[in-house]
């Protein structure tokens, strides 16, 4: 499985399509919330949906919805990063409810070398979140500074830092 991609591998234009989706439970939602104390009550308290909202139900919190998309785009953009360093743009198009499912996809929009370091690049890209039926949801754009093959090279390659594994001494089983 590729795990991000080195400066030269990012070619303006091209689109990554993330895989799989992810269908959000009320579970995922709350627990979200709960993690980030985000206790708007249009998230967890169906009663105040259904009765006060014009959605008539729960709305999934956005910023879950873009820390999804966001993390299934680290297999194709984000995975060799050595930083993102911005989020230029976060537009919610669409709400998300229990029981949708997210796919998401990322475009290369640029790319440039960067300006300090010759083992190294800037890409910027934008990522966006549809549901199951085709709903554009969520928009973002960021700019990634992202490793070139060199500095892979250089330390160590794809895993630096992982342990060779060894197969386990076999135990004599004779009498």
């Amino acid at each position: 499985m590729q795990f991000g991609r080195t400066y030269e591998e990012f070619e303006v234009g091209a689109t990554y399509k993330h895989w799989p989706g992810k269908t959000v439970t009320e579970y995922d939602d709350h627990l979200f919330c709960l993690l980030t104390m985000n206790h708007h009550p249009l998230h967890m308290d169906t009663n105040y949906a259904e009765k006060t909202t014009d959605f008539g139900r729960n709305v999934v919190v956005g910023n879950y919805i873009y820390s999804l998309l966001l993390g299934m785009s680290v297999p194709d953009v984000s995975g060799k990063a050595i930083a993102n360093l911005e989020i230029e743009s976060l537009r919610h198009v669409a709400p998300t409810f229990h029981g949708d499912t997210i796919y998401g996809e990322t475009t290369v929009l640029d790319k440039w070398p960067s300006k300090s370091k010759n083992d190294r690049g800037i890409v910027h890209v934008e990522t966006k979140g549809y549901k199951q039926d085709g709903t554009l949801v969520c928009v973002f754009r960021r700019k990634v500074m992202v490793p070139t093959e060199t500095y892979i090279k250089e330390r160590g390659g794809e895993q630096p830092g992982r342990p060779e594994l060894t197969a386990p001494a076999e135990k004599n089983t004779e009498k």
